[in-house]
């Protein structure tokens, strides 16, 4: 099923491909917004002011697909286990090709940035150093961030590399201080051009480094 969407820029299309959000993942998700977020509530909403944009490091959309499906952590992600079995995820997935895939409502909690799921969109693109995202990924990126910024007050874009730079703002809502990964998605590159491509939208960045 595809999903049309109007925005400044040419109509595009999104996709739904849904990944399994079942009571399981449905409860994961609550328990991971009160342990780690210290957010206690009934639903696994969140009230979005922050688009995360991602590579996968997996090389192509049907893997990166499985790896996000089931709702509980594979044994190959014992290393973030310890903040809890909840399965990584996001919300987007997009292509090498540009195709964007909503993989569940953007304004359902993903656990794809720590610290600051509670109130980021995830966007995952099927990419990796070695394999950097295309043209047609940047293009998507930045209908989907337009469609996105008509939908919700986001403020921020931010490369998942830069999310340590929120620790100490009122933004970051993470329980324990020692659990914290080094990123460097989806590339410094890629983070200039798509700022470039949106900068009439006055969305900041991550703060900087004091």
């Amino acid at each position: 099923m595809a999903l049309i969407v109007g925005c400044a820029k040419p109509t595009f299309r999104t996709f739904y491909k849904p990944i399994i959000f079942d009571d399981q993942r449905k409860q994961l998700s609550i328990e991971y917004l009160q342990v780690r977020h210290g957010i206690k509530q009934d639903n696994a909403v969140i009230k979005p002011v922050m688009v995360v944009l991602h590579w996968t490091a997996i090389p192509s959309l049907e893997k990166t697909f499985d790896a996000f499906n089931n709702p509980t952590l594979p044994e190959a992600r014992k290393a973030i286990s310890t903040a809890g079995t909840l399965n990584v995820s996001s919300q987007y997935l997009i292509d090498r090709d540009g195709t964007i895939f909503r993989l569940m409502p953007d304004s359902i909690f993903a656990r794809h940035v720590i610290g600051l799921n509670y109130c980021a969109i995830g966007v995952e693109n099927v990419g990796s150093e070695s394999a950097p995202l295309t043209k047609k990924q940047l293009l998507a990126n930045e209908n989907l961030v337009r469609y996105l910024k008509t939908k919700y007050p986001i403020e921020y874009v931010i490369g998942h590399y830069e999310y340590r730079q929120f620790i100490g703002t009122g933004l970051w809502k993470e329980s324990d201080p020692n659990y914290l990964t080094e990123k460097t998605d989806p590339g410094k590159s890629f983070m200039k051009r798509i700022r470039n491509r949106l900068k009439d939208l006055n969305l900041k960045g991550a703060p900087e480094k004091k």
